[in-house]
């Protein structure tokens, strides 16, 4: 009887969209050969690879009604060099072209993962091209950006209310939203982007969800002031270096490829940096392919597909470039009651433990201690030699 409830439970169903972010590693996880050749190589011939069929998703389960998904995993073969570096509609073929395969796959909704939600017009062309709904999976890399940040600045104990928030790449729909949500709960937000006219109608944006000191910037150096960040630009190369953080920073790094240098890890032990958007997937979930995360766990983009499926809200629910708070409060909800959950920590692929989280914390007070010592010494009043 209980497979029998469970096959009937099985048919909704979803697929999202992959595709190589570091091209030798990524292409190793499904084609080891593949991998071993150079990077120009691979972004070259990434033009001439079909879509992929990656694995078959199983045993996701709804906390709220037990019911059960399956889903697919397809990798569209472009790197986001290519991406960048063809025309437009180009890429739009070739995604689209891997949107097809979901669909003989028997997928109900799409996801687009990575550049492939970012490319071109956030998804419109790509789902006025399919018979199925297709969503980016923005507004819940939203909510779950939102909440690590939150559980980094408690856990680091920085008192959010005191801080100061940078958005880097604030001009954007995940930006920007990210600094309505938490314009309420801080004291001060930094938005920092390209374009002026842009930055001007998020900071007003910003300050209408309830913070009075709202600053923008288009240089990175300015990042040095703030306490907290959230990055999400769609940059191909890192943006933020050791230099450009202050003491005891805490970055969320919600870009694919990422916005943080490795050298933030190497040079900055003062320095907290989390990957955004990571998710626990309720269920006993087998995604049966190695895309870097632990079991169990899943980008939020992944996880907003899944959650709209155990909803039965086939629909395209986060398109294009302009995303409404009421959206991510819509998603939060939804994915909250079928039991999905902000996940652990993790940093340039490793999990970040406690005992790393205590060391950060302990090479700051310690180095706190250092500074007041040396500002003590140095208001002491000069006392001249005595000479016999």
């Amino acid at each position: 009887m209980f497979f029998l409830d469970k096959l009937l439970f099985m048919e909704d169903s979803f697929a999202f969209i992959i595709h190589p972010i570091d091209p030798q590693r990524d292409v190793s996880r499904k084609y080891p050969a593949l991998g071993k050749l150079p990077v120009w190589l691979i972004d070259f011939l990434s033009l001439f690879f079909p879509p992929v069929y990656i694995s078959e998703i199983e045993n996701i389960q709804s906390e709220a009604n037990g019911r059960f998904l399956h889903g697919w995993f397809v990798a569209c073969p472009l790197t986001p060099a290519r991406m960048m570096s063809l025309p437009p509609q180009v890429v739009y073929k070739k995604i689209i072209q891997t949107g097809r395969l979901a669909e003989k796959l028997g997928a109900r909704i799409l996801g687009l993962g990575a550049f492939t939600s970012v490319v071109g017009d956030g998804g419109l062309t790509i789902a006025s091209q399919l018979n199925i709904p297709v969503t980016t999976g923005d507004s819940l890399t939203i909510a779950t950006a939102v909440q690590a940040i939150e559980r980094a600045a408690t856990v680091m104990e920085i008192p959010i209310q005191n801080a100061n928030l940078a958005i880097v790449g604030a001009t954007g729909a995940i930006g920007s939203v990210c600094g309505q949500l938490l314009a309420p709960k801080v004291q001060e937000i930094q938005l920092i982007g390209r374009q002026q006219t842009k930055l001007d109608r998020a900071a007003q944006l910003v300050q209408q969800a309830g913070c009075s000191q709202v600053a923008t910037s288009t240089n990175i150096n300015d990042l040095t002031q703030a306490h907290l960040i959230i990055t999400v630009t769609s940059a191909i190369d890192t943006v933020i270096e050791p230099r450009h953080l202050r003491q005891g920073a805490v970055v969320c790094d919600v870009a694919r490829p990422r916005d943080v240098s490795r050298q933030v890890a190497a040079e900055r032990p003062d320095v907290l940096v989390i990957e955004g958007g990571m998710v626990e997937v309720p269920g006993p979930v087998n995604f049966n392919f190695d895309f870097g995360f632990p079991p169990k766990m899943a980008y939020a983009c992944m996880a907003e597909t899944m959650a709209l499926a155990l909803e039965q809200r086939y629909e395209s629910f986060t398109l294009g470039k302009d995303i409404q708070l009421a959206q991510v409060q819509t998603i939060d909800k939804i994915a909250a009651r079928h039991g999905f959950k902000l996940g652990g920590f993790r940093s340039f692929e490793k999990a970040v433990t406690n005992a790393e989280i205590t060391r950060i914390k302990q090479h700051n007070k310690t180095k706190q201690t250092q500074s007041r010592n040396d500002k003590s010494l140095g208001d002491q009043p000069k006392v001249e030699p005595i000479i016999l």
